[in-house]
């Protein structure tokens, strides 16, 4: 019989269920309690009077687990500074969207060589996250493909739907299951009703395919996430968090119905993709705070502990130590600077 399916299909390897890694690499009492307590404290800063900043931050991706980890204990130590005026949760990205082709992260390419070993990097995933929780520092991740929330959402405190996927049903059915609150990006055309819309999708119950814990097909019923909000983050026009970009905003997201909650990632479009202007439009935004905004409600920084990146594929021993190998960070000298201006900048609101 002339064969018709799988004729590009060159291998099918089978992973773990869910259940099993989640057996195998289970969360503590603890670690389940803090994701709790901080996915509660991220939705008052959203949604409630609660006048911290939620400040998201940290490398683009991660790939090296011993500088992840470096960074990360670093950064908790910042956190606890500024506790008072500042939540900061670290980003955790172990998926990357790629424009045409290129590494697509910790999760699909753990061992940066090709080989793809899935099951690895879902492990090496799980036991980072746990690393991060036991540190004190909640987590933050984009989650790209529809399976992996799975694996490791039980242990993700805040995540996002990039822009490539704001507009995608399925990353649309997927967020509105998801425990956690939740940022979608506007468009990468810069279009905020893309992420409004989907703002709007999520929070309606749904039902899709899926797998369950056992990674059996499944049709997966959702109630609906309510904890979702906008996340700006430029476009193909330019930046856009001015003052008449944030307002604009609240009106589209007033005439919606949904609450004018915007968080501002300094990187990207916004920053011309130039990493060491972070500082600038994270200053800018807190201009407009202590002017008296109330929407702005936190920001998100790409940062390393080195600044810049490095190129890749390239021989994983001549990769530099805490330096992005997607893209490009500021420097955590840098980074301990901005924080702290920000949790200074915050006095006023706190007087």
């Amino acid at each position: 019989m002339q064969k018709t399916s799988d004729i590009n299909v060159v291998e099918t390897r089978p992973l773990p269920s869910p259940a099993t890694l989640l057996a195998e690499l289970p969360k503590t009492e603890a670690e389940a309690e803090f994701v709790s307590r901080a996915r509660g404290e991220i939705h008052r800063i959203i949604f409630t009077d609660d006048k911290r900043f939620l400040l998201i931050v940290g490398p683009c991706s991660i790939h090296d687990l011993d500088a992840g980890r470096d960074y990360a204990r670093r950064l908790a130590a910042l956190a606890r500074e500024v506790s008072d005026r500042v939540m900061i949760v670290m980003r955790v990205y172990f998926e990357k969207p790629r424009t045409t082709v290129g590494w697509k992260g910790l999760i699909m390419d753990p061992h940066l060589d090709g080989s793809h070993d899935i099951t690895a990097g879902l492990r090496l995933a799980r036991t980072f996250l746990r690393d991060i929780l036991d540190l004190g520092l909640p987590t933050a991740t984009e989650l790209l493909d529809p399976i992996t929330p799975q694996y490791i959402a039980d242990l993700i405190c805040w995540s996002a739907i990039g822009a490539r996927t704001a507009e995608s049903q399925t990353h649309r059915q997927m967020a509105s299951g998801l425990s956690m609150p939740l940022g979608f990006k506007n468009g990468t055309d810069g279009s905020i009703l893309t992420a409004i819309n989907a703002i709007k999708a999520a929070a309606q119950p749904h039902t899709f395919l899926g797998i369950d814990l056992d990674g059996r097909a499944s049709a997966i019923v959702t109630r609906g996430n309510p904890n979702c909000h906008v996340v700006l983050r430029g476009g193909t026009g330019g930046p856009n968090y001015s003052p008449a970009h944030i307002a604009q905003t609240e009106q589209l997201l007033g005439k919606a119905n949904l609450f004018k909650s915007i968080l501002v990632d300094c990187s990207h479009d916004n920053s011309a993709k130039q990493p060491e202007r972070q500082p600038e439009v994270m200053r800018e935004l807190l201009a407009q705070v202590t002017a008296g905004n109330t929407s702005i409600m936190g920001a998100m920084i790409e940062s390393n502990l080195s600044a810049g990146s490095q190129p890749f594929p390239q021989a994983r021993e001549k990769l530099r130590y805490g330096v992005s190998i997607t893209d490009a960070c500021i420097d955590w000298p840098t980074t301990e600077k901005l924080v702290r201006e920000i949790h200074a900048a915050l006095a006023p609101r706190f007087a």
